[in-house]
């Protein structure tokens, strides 16, 4: 695998965009605490990488009656990889995040560098970096590391599903200090994450690496169409193989960010590579929002975790 990390990046401007910002806090203060229930076990603004950096935090959030070393739930937020923290999505997925913990699952959220700061691959080595820091700490902190899910939504889906995917393969570019983790990831639930970048290009895209920046340029340096090769290694497609964990796919049919076609075409591919995998498209539901977290999608998230953490 070519490197990532000996090329020039390009600074652009960044015009309105649309994308789920439902949560930006000041990290001292949990916005969602009040979602989860009374009794959890909080640990917050864990240091993950050893520095200071506000976006190398993550929380912890513990069952108060679980059993001996729960499964854990990682989630990996979105905001077109360049918006919101550790707490966003769980706002319009609150009975989802709220079940997590009444169902003995612990759960931990990640944050991660934006794009805008820290394009591609430092989104990935960061979150890469993370779930290996809760692999190592798992004993600490009191959950199963051999029972570990990720749930990632829009670029979180993106990054959970590169995270899962990449896993198996030498790819020393998405890992601090090019040194392969040892975490092992059991299953992934994406939320309507890219999973082909250079699918993500619009028709009427202008071909210029000059004109009005997507969210896909942001994260690569460069326009997608313009780098193939970026695109290509920064794809959760390109790494499925046999060997890859089973996915569960939540897709809205209207999404007006992340068209359907590219849940759909993960899924195909899964299934090409014999890779159990479960696709849902919501009917009508945008790209993100409250529909996503009806008890359809509760029993189905639900039955899936129960089938490969329990």
């Amino acid at each position: 695998m070519a490197t990532l990390l000996n090329r020039k990046w390009i600074k652009i401007a960044l015009p309105g965009l649309l994308v789920a910002a439902t949560c930006c806090q000041a990290q001292n203060v949990n916005p969602v605490k009040a979602i989860f229930p009374t009794d959890t076990r909080f640990v917050a603004n864990v240091a993950y990488a050893g520095d200071t950096l506000k976006k190398h935090l993550l929380d912890i959030y513990l069952p108060a009656k679980a059993g001996t070393n729960p499964p854990l739930v990682v989630w990996v937020h979105g905001g077109g990889w360049m918006m919101n923290d550790k707490y966003a999505d769980m706002g319009y997925m609150k009975n989802t995040v709220r079940s997590i913990l009444e169902k003995g699952y612990a759960f931990a959220s990640i944050d991660y560098r934006h794009s805008t700061t820290a394009p591609f691959p430092a989104l990935i080595q960061d979150c890469n970096q993370a779930l290996e820091f809760l692999y190592q700490n798992a004993a600490k902190y009191g959950y199963d590391r051999n029972r570990i899910a990720l749930m990632g939504f829009s670029a979180g889906g993106h990054l959970a599903s590169l995270m899962a995917l990449s896993n198996n393969n030498s790819v020393t570019d998405f890992y601090v200090n090019h040194k392969k983790p040892s975490f092992h990831i059991k299953t992934v639930v994406d939320f309507y994450g890219p999973a082909d970048l250079l699918a993500m290009i619009r028709r009427d895209a202008p071909l210029s690496d000059t004109s009005v920046a997507s969210p896909e340029k942001y994260l690569l340096g460069a326009s997608p169409v313009l780098r193939p090769d970026l695109a290509k290694i920064a794809s959760p497609v390109t790494y499925i193989d046999k060997n890859d964990p089973p996915f569960l796919i939540i897709q809205g049919e209207k999404d007006e960010s992340v068209p359907a076609a590219q849940s759909v075409m993960l899924s195909a591919w899964l299934t090409r590579a014999q890779v159990k995998n479960k696709l849902i498209v919501v009917p009508g539901a945008p790209h993100y929002g409250t529909m996503f977290d009806s008890d359809f999608n509760q029993k189905a998230i639900f039955d899936w975790l129960d089938t490969y953490l329990k």
